[in-house]
């Protein structure tokens, strides 16, 4: 019998421009969540981030669902989402319900078993481990699903995902085994065109808004240098800029980051204040809105 281990570290995916062709590939939808692991262990039930951070008492009743599954020991792979009205999965539902402290109405997607009753998954191809999880969720209660794959035509599965306004699809070889850490076995594609930014700075707020201003962006150049590349200021709550404006405080800096400075005298008012970091802490997507903001310290990805 083959331990039942404390962690695993995950397998990741590779983005691409075109999905896959051939019956080597299985093709799921991408989800838009947080990447966990399910550890189970003869009743008690551990909720783990992709770098092995303990988040069950977070989500209670997610591991309360995973507990009453019909296995002694079980080690799953998946992602944490809300699902909005439209049936589309939302990361903002998920940070919500995780300010909140109310997980009720989250679902967790499972899309890979790794360890079952004492036998290690992880060496067969994807293919066979998703049959017994299939088994093994058939009835389990409403919080977990099944992950359910499309084998092979992956442009067209691509094509569907679009036409559903989903954010994309993963394509998996079919017959590969776990490889934790791995990119190349794993193919996300997207549907939005998105362009990520690094918040290398904030102002301070004016007039009655609260603790933050506008957020100031930048990007990479070709030669990898960081440019300034504008300003966001709306689309965010009280608590929100609450929470972050705690999360920016350790993090300022007089050193600037960029080869030129960013221009002062804008609508914005404010001069503004720079971030510690020369990595980005928190990315923009530019197609959502600016609205959309995610420390990546918080947001466990596929």
């Amino acid at each position: 019998m083959i331990t039942l281990p404390k962690w695993v570290r995950p397998q990741l995916t590779q983005l691409v421009d075109t999905a896959p062709e051939g019956d080597q590939w299985l093709h799921e939808i991408k989800f838009d969540g947080y990447r966990m692991h399910a550890h189970l262990d003869h009743g008690a039930a551990r909720l783990l981030t992709r770098t092995g951070l303990d988040w069950t008492h977070k989500y209670p009743s997610i591991a309360e669902a995973v507990a009453s599954i019909g296995a002694k020991q079980a080690y799953l792979d998946g992602e944490l989402c809300g699902v909005g009205p439209d049936g589309i999965t939302s990361f903002s539902i998920v940070q919500l319900a995780s300010d909140s402290g109310n997980a009720a109405s989250l679902v967790f997607f499972l899309f890979d078993l790794l360890h079952l009753d004492g036998d290690d998954l992880r060496p067969r191809p994807l293919i066979e481990r998703n049959d017994p999880l299939a088994a093994l969720l058939a009835n389990a209660p409403s919080p977990l699903h099944y992950s359910d794959h499309q084998l092979g035509h992956g442009r067209a599965f691509h094509q569907k995902a679009c036409a559903m306004s989903l954010e994309g699809i993963v394509s998996k070889r079919a017959d590969a085994a776990y490889t934790p850490g791995n990119r190349g076995l794993w193919l996300k594609v997207k549907c939005l065109h998105r362009e990520e930014f690094v918040v290398i700075g904030w102002t301070d707020p004016e007039g009655s808004r609260p603790f933050l201003g506008a957020r100031m962006l930048a990007n990479y150049d070709p030669e990898g240098r960081l440019v300034y590349a504008g300003r966001v200021g709306s689309g965010i709550n009280t608590a929100e800029l609450e929470r972050l404006w705690h999360r920016l405080q350790p993090l300022a800096t007089d050193k600037m980051p960029l080869d030129r400075p960013p221009p002062r005298g804008t609508r914005f008012g404010s001069p503004p204040v720079l971030t510690r970091r020369h990595r980005p802490f928190a990315f923009i997507d530019r197609s959502a809105g600016p609205s959309t903001i995610a420390d990546i310290d918080l947001r466990q990805r596929t």
